[in-house]
Parts: structure tokens; sequence; C-alpha cells
């Protein structure tokens, strides 16, 4: 769990140290990343029906792109659990919002394991997984740690990075909202990406 919330705390100084080009600061309580912070990109996974999804299919929509993996025994159900709450605080506008799960255990973590788990926090929700040559080029592109962690009796863990993206409605990384982040919290940078 340290090790999680070490990685998500120097993925936040990193993106923080390599702001892009200028933009209008937002107003949230996550880490403003300005309009381009270098890290991000369209990508297709698969989705819980075993069907090629791209990001760019959810443009015109606020995106939550969250990383985690369903065996996640503390990190992932809670921030699925803040992103559910959210979407209900924050109304009708909730119709403009996509959170999206991608996977870092793709080994475990196929379409149909997916489809018993992502709706479990809310039907709207998506999840996404690949291949592994698939989605770690994905966790690259949005500069995510994971890594794989032996277990008594043969199973394993994965330490991965503990925060959140929102992406614009034209698909651009804009804010990186820490673990922890309340529902409040998120509801409140969401609207600013809505306006």
């Amino acid at each position: 769990m340290l090790k999680r919330l070490l990685c998500g705390v120097l993925l936040t100084l990193t993106l923080a140290a390599c702001p892009g080009p200028a933009s209008a600061p937002l107003d949230v309580k996550g880490t403003d990343l300005g309009a381009s912070p270098g890290v991000g990109g369209d990508f297709t996974l698969l989705d819980a029906s075993g069907r090629p999804r791209t990001l760019s299919s959810f443009r015109g929509k606020v995106v939550a792109l969250f990383f985690g993996y369903t065996h996640c025994p503390d990190v992932c159900p809670t921030t699925m659990l803040e992103y559910a709450a959210t979407m209900k605080a924050l109304g009708n506008s909730a119709d403009k919002v996509q959170v999206v799960f991608v996977s870092v255990d793709p080994q475990r973590d196929t379409p149909a394991v997916l489809a018993s788990y992502v709706p479990h926090f809310d039907p709207r929700f998506v999840g996404l997984t690949g291949s592994a040559e698939a989605v770690g080029r994905v966790l690259r592109q949005y500069k995510i740690v994971a890594q794989r962690v032996p277990a008594a009796g043969g199973g394993y863990s994965m330490d991965h990075s503990a925060g959140s993206y929102l992406l614009d409605r034209a698909g651009k990384v804009r804010v990186y909202e820490p673990y922890a982040s309340e529902a409040t919290v998120l509801a409140h940078d969401i609207r600013q990406l809505l306006r």
C-alpha cells in the first residue's frame, strides 16, 4: 500500500514539474496538468464484451480514467466507490461523464471478469483489458507504474499507481486526482471540465 501511494506522489510531482503549453488554469482540487502534460493519447483495448474499444470513442464526455485490477483489496474498490458516489453527486451532469477502469492485470482480468466486476460499482462504468503487450503500451502512455508482487501460496498482487486522471471533452488529460480523493472533490473537478 505504501509503495502504491509513493508511486502516486512521485507521479504527481513528475507531472507537475513538466507542464505542457500554457493554458488557462483550472479551479481544481487535484493537480492541474495544463492542456498538454506529455501524458495520454488514444488507445484501443477490449471492453467487457470482448469488443475493441478506443478511448476516443468517449470524446464529448469528461473521462475519469483509473488503472487498477479486480483482485485489488483496497485502493481499487475504494476509488471505484468514490467515482460511483461522484456520479450520484453530479446528478443529470453524470450523463456527460464516462468512468473508465483499465486493468493492470490482464492475465486475470479477462473481459468476462470485468463484466462481473465493473458494473457492480455503476452500470455506466466501462472496464477495459487486453493482451499484456497492449496494456503495457497504455500504461507507458499514461506513466502508470504496475508491478506483479508474488504472494504466499503461489498467487500474486499488483503494486500500481493509485491516482486517476480526468480528461476533458476533447480527450486531453487535464487533471491528476490522487488516491483517496473524495467524491465531493472529484465532482468539483469534473464540473470544471464540463463548463
